[in-house]
């Protein structure tokens, strides 16, 4: 039996990954020590999951290990020596990452180190996947020409017509602290394939999204706005009239690429991993989409003050991901995305 070891498994992508290969027969190994609770409160708790998947995965053992306790980390692959690894352990807010610098660098940048020298050492042969992010570009895709429309920014450039595509400078702009760490993190993935020849991939996500989401104000897009709208709170914009844009993909859209790249890995990859322009929304759009669900209009107020480092618009270029792996492509709509959140948060 094919064995993967999953970061973060109580998180969004984490869980999914560990229920997809589940679901073929894989032995799943996760890890998460909730952290996600110290950092954002009970809301961003994620025990929750992380016992749905103990109670409903046959073959799924849970780790309780902080990814950045070298040697514990160390001595569990080695233990394991899983097939596959898949990278989702993050801290995953660039608001937060400021508050908390020396955790957010040793989570996500040295964290990923760990990890890395423990497959160097014990599993080179497996393929990594590392869950990147599009803040490693920084502020760098508000230097792009915009059109304003009456409910969204979008790009006025015709050679971002597809989106943000990997040859984007991740160079010379704010990135938040987050994004710096977030930016190392995808840099040593890369080395470790380009140096030692390691089957690595770097998944520079945009919003990710689905159920499963223990959303909050500081982290979790759509999750948060949907529960805004199902509680009757007040939810708040920060700057950009509220036009700003976001690509979003459902977390099953994620782990079907991720099982894709397991099949037929590369080295020192990276890929632009979101909805693409189909799965484009704006926040006032995303009001509306959700209203149309739950028949709730959206409360909110509009700060001016936008966030330190965010994006105006950015969607994910798909076409090289698509020609690396033709046999993969979206499959949940946006709307689709909408329903299940609501969904799950009605139940």
């Amino acid at each position: 039996m094919k064995k993967i070891l999953v970061t973060g498994s109580s998180g969004l992508i984490g869980s999914e990954v560990c229920e997809w290969f589940g679901k073929k027969g894989w032995a799943v190994h996760g890890i998460d020590n909730n952290q996600r609770a110290v950092f954002f409160g009970t809301a961003g708790d994620t025990r929750w999951n992380q016992q749905r998947l103990q109670q409903t995965l046959p073959g799924f053992t849970h780790h309780e290990i902080d990814i950045r306790h070298r040697d514990a980390l160390g001595a569990l692959v080695a233990s394991i020596q899983p097939d596959a690894i898949v990278h989702a352990a993050a801290q995953p807010s660039h608001d937060k990452a400021a508050q908390i610098p020396f955790d957010d660098f040793d989570t996500n940048a040295v964290g990923t180190l760990n990890l890395l020298e423990a497959a160097r050492r014990h599993v080179p042969e497996a393929p990594f996947v590392h869950m990147s992010t599009n803040k490693v570009y920084g502020d760098r895709p508000n230097d792009i020409a915009l059109v304003e429309t009456d409910t969204r920014w979008d790009y006025a450039d015709a050679a971002f017509a597809h989106g943000i595509p990997e040859s984007l400078s991740i160079d010379q702009c704010k990135h938040s602290l987050f994004g710096a760490g977030k930016v190392a993190a995808d840099v040593l993935v890369q080395e470790y394939g380009r140096y030692f020849g390691m089957p690595t991939v770097c998944l520079r996500g945009g919003c990710l999204t689905g159920p499963n989401h223990s959303g909050v104000e500081l982290h979790g897009f759509l999750s948060f706005l949907v529960r805004c709208n199902v509680e009757g709170r007040e939810y708040q914009i920060n700057g950009y009239k509220g036009k700003q844009v976001r690509d979003n993909i459902h977390s099953a859209d994620v782990a079907a690429f991720i099982e894709a790249f397991i099949a037929a890995p590369r080295s020192g990859e990276v890929y632009n991993l979101g909805g693409g322009k189909a799965n484009t929304c704006s926040i006032l759009e995303a009001f509306d989409l959700v209203a149309n669900i739950t028949g709730k209009p959206m409360r909110y107020r509009y700060l001016e003050q936008h966030r330190e480092g965010d994006h105006i618009c950015y969607y994910s270029d798909l076409r090289k991901i698509r020609s690396h792996y033709p046999g993969w492509d979206i499959t949940i709509s946006l709307e689709e995305c909408f329903r299940q959140i609501v969904e799950r948060m009605m139940h």
